[in-house]
């Protein structure tokens, strides 16, 4: 996204234009001239900034010790200044600084004209840069503010300090320190304003040219402003010096006039702060181009690096999930500690990459199949590792609501997680949307040990197959769907340990679904009493429907207490058994397969359009070769006239006997829905009628899932 540059407001342009429109700005760009010289201008800023710190009234009273809150402040400036070495940079500018010292020392004592002890300034630092102008300016004020304190905080307990205040017949300050109050707060005032404009010129120059060039929009509207923010600086620094030299010699009667003088000061200090307030404004919109600039480059480095065959997969993880070494990137759900990517090299990795709204029934059946896999660590299918990537929408700002919903997910999970979604680059998150198709509904891309992508959304597979599907490649899922027919154990797998006894038994199964509690009873009444006509036994199970809300668990109660069938203990299960269902749909659409090419997919696709109808349904099946299935009212009627096909159901066999009948009832007639989430990003242009081979109408529906 481009970024657009500062408009200034009307105030800005008028605060601008007082002096960029007129002489005087020409005047200051006449001095202008640069011969290239660079000095690095921070660690002198820094030791001009610990100068005002010690010396701000109050800081240090005369022969006390500073507050605790204050010497750490002090320590930490100190440090900075001696980290940056300031040696050789003072021996080459202590000239220029002393020079301009002496300029506002004269210049100030005679209450000269401002302006011009301003220029004349300007005329000293001609050959340097503009933060290098306004940094020497404050560093030389710096000298004449630090002395002046010096000799006041000392003067009481140092003798050489007293001699010298005398001869300067500078004022008792602590004793009329409430008469000059105002004044010295208009000062510090005044000084903050100057230092903040000071550091913010400082930050233009040392913008990284790579992301953002001179000629660069942003950067020049800003620039353009920056001749008027030294002018006031220096010009501000003036008002300052003439301030505090005006002490000297100053008798009791012109206390009085220190509150006019405040008021200038204050109001010198207004604009100053306005100018820094407009500079940091265009700042902001530089930061914001930078980076945008660094965000395409890690972006486009990442897809580069997805590009090339590595030895291991430590480079693409670190790319991912946290490229530093300052800290350990990832939270052990088993141990609950920290942990190093060093954990993940050279193993199958699952991406498992969601939002911070990712369900309670995604999240237990995960951990039951984590959980399973974890109880045979020799075995192949074992042999991978999870890592919950949480892709947050970094518009809005990160609070405690969403910190709680983090902590607690991430203290669910067994496996291991990012330990917080700030360590995910803006550009992972792009390449997840983009790349990856990540839009809300979970995805589970799998790594090989190489770091290579060998499947973008194995979510799927572990929902089908679970770790059966190891190692989740597209590979291994084409051979997994070769292996397999239309059965019984494809359907319900293992929702129900039951239901594989059942088969074992030989047992007839019919598993129905629906919200009708009304079409349920006289469905499974009258399917027993055809069950001991036929002279067989048949063991009935609820699925309910997709979605499962309150009103499958009311039927679920239901069904239990009138002893109609059996149930599912939860909703979660019959949550899995629709989400299984929807996701070998998936799964065969990534594989290109239809209703017109695939028998496995005319049975899922009819399944799935018996949930979106609002009646309900029944599959009968024996062992694994026989299945039939139905609508409600279908399968409800063809059980009613049993007596029809009882003779045909002894010589066929009970499932192929009923298969026919229901074939016999058939109407050309039908209306089917095949309901699917919309938000899976594999939707496809055209699907055909699995009952008649017709495209079916597409239509866009919006569902609030209660009941």
């Amino acid at each position: 996204m481009a970024v657009v540059p500062h408009k200034m407001s009307r105030g800005e342009r008028h605060m601008f234009a007082s002096s960029d429109d007129g002489a005087m700005m020409k005047q200051i760009q006449a001095t202008h001239s640069p011969d290239g010289r660079e000095f690095a201008v921070k660690p002198l800023l820094h030791i001009a900034e610990d100068v005002f710190q010690r010396s701000r009234p109050g800081v240090l009273a005369i022969g006390g010790e500073p507050t605790g809150a204050q010497q750490a402040q002090l320590d930490a400036l100190e440090d900075k200044v001696l980290e940056n070495g300031l040696h050789e940079t003072l021996e080459i500018l202590s000239f220029t600084i002393n020079k301009i010292a002496c300029e506002i020392s004269c210049k100030c004592s005679g209450g000269g004209d401002a302006h011009a002890t301003t220029m004349s300034i300007f005329n000293i630092v001609s050959s340097y840069s503009w933060d290098a102008k306004v940094v020497l300016a404050l560093a030389a004020f710096a000298v004449n503010y630090g002395e002046f304190w010096l000799v006041s905080q000392l003067y009481l307990t140092n003798p050489l300090a007293k001699a010298v205040a005398l001869l300067k017949q500078l004022p008792d300050i602590l004793e009329r320190a409430d008469a000059l109050k105002t004044r010295f707060e208009a000062l510090s005032n005044l000084i903050r304003a100057m230092m903040e404009v000071a550091k913010c010129i400082v930050e233009f120059k040392e913008l990284p040219s790579q992301y953002i060039s001179h000629d660069t929009p942003e950067l020049l509207t800003a620039t353009a402003h920056i001749p008027t923010a030294v002018y006031w600086t220096i010009r501000s620094i003036v008002a300052c010096a003439t301030q505090i030299i005006g002490l000297i010699g100053m008798g009791h009667d012109r206390y009085i006039a220190s509150t006019t003088e405040a008021w200038e000061l204050s109001s010198m200090a207004h604009k100053v702060t306005n100018i820094h307030s407009h500079l940091m404004k265009q700042l902001t919109v530089c930061y914001q181009h930078i980076d945008e600039k660094r965000h395409i480059e890690a972006y486009q480095a990442l897809i580069r690096l997805f590009e090339i065959v590595h030895i291991d997969n430590m480079k693409i993880l670190r790319a991912l999930i946290y490229a530093k070494d300052d800290q350990l990137p990832l939270f052990d759900g088993n141990t609950k500690r920290r942990a190093s990517l060093d954990v993940l090299r050279r193993k199958n990795v699952l991406l498992l990459i969601s939002d911070l709204e990712l369900s309670h029934e995604e999240l237990s059946m995960l951990e039951q199949m984590y959980h399973e896999a974890r109880q045979h660590p020799t075995r192949l299918e074992s042999q991978y590792e999870v890592v919950w990537m949480p892709v947050v929408d970094r518009s809005t700002p990160w609070n405690e609501e969403k910190q709680k919903a983090f902590e607690r997910l991430q203290g669910m999970m067994p496996w291991y997680s990012v330990y917080h979604p700030s360590l995910i680059d803006l550009a992972v998150i792009r390449y997840t949307k983009e790349v990856w198709h990540f839009n809300k509904k979970p995805l589970l891309v799998v790594l090989d040990p190489q770091g290579k992508v060998v499947n973008p959304n194995a979510l799927h597979m572990m929902w089908i197959w679970g770790s059966l599907a190891f190692p989740f490649t597209s590979a291994r899922e084409e051979a997994l769907w070769k292996e397999e027919s239309w059965r019984l154990e494809l359907l319900a797998d293992a929702i129900d340990p039951v239901i594989l006894s059942w088969i074992a038994q030989g047992k007839f199964i019919c598993l129905y679904g629906g919200e009708d509690m009304d079409w349920i009873r006289k469905f499974t009444t009258t399917a027993q009493a055809v069950a001991r006509a036929a002279g067989i036994t048949m063991e009935m199970l609820y699925v309910g429907k997709s979605s499962p809300k309150e009103k499958v668990r009311k039927n679920n109660v239901m069904v239990q207490s009138e002893s109609l069938s059996h149930v599912l203990p939860d909703l979660t299960l019959i949550w899995f058994f629709w989400v299984r269902l929807e996701s070998m749909w998936h799964s065969k659409v990534q594989h290109n397969r239809t209703v017109e090419n695939d028998a496995i997919m005319q049975e899922i696709v009819t399944m799935l359009s018996f949930d979106g109808s609002e009646q309900g349904w029944a599959v009968v099946s024996r062992a694994s070769a026989e299945m039939t299935k139905a609508k409600g009212e279908t399968i409800l009627k063809s059980f009613m006239e049993f007596d029809e096909w009882k003779e045909l159901a002894q010589e066929k066999g009970f499932v192929p006997a009923l298969n026919d009948y229901l074939l016999g009832l058939h109407t050309p007639h039908h209306c089917n829905r095949l309901i699917l989430p919309g938000s899976t990003g594999s939707i496809p242009d055209r699907v055909v009628c699995a009952e008649c081979g017709r495209p079916m109408e597409k239509f866009i529906m919006y569902r609030c899932c209660t009941d």
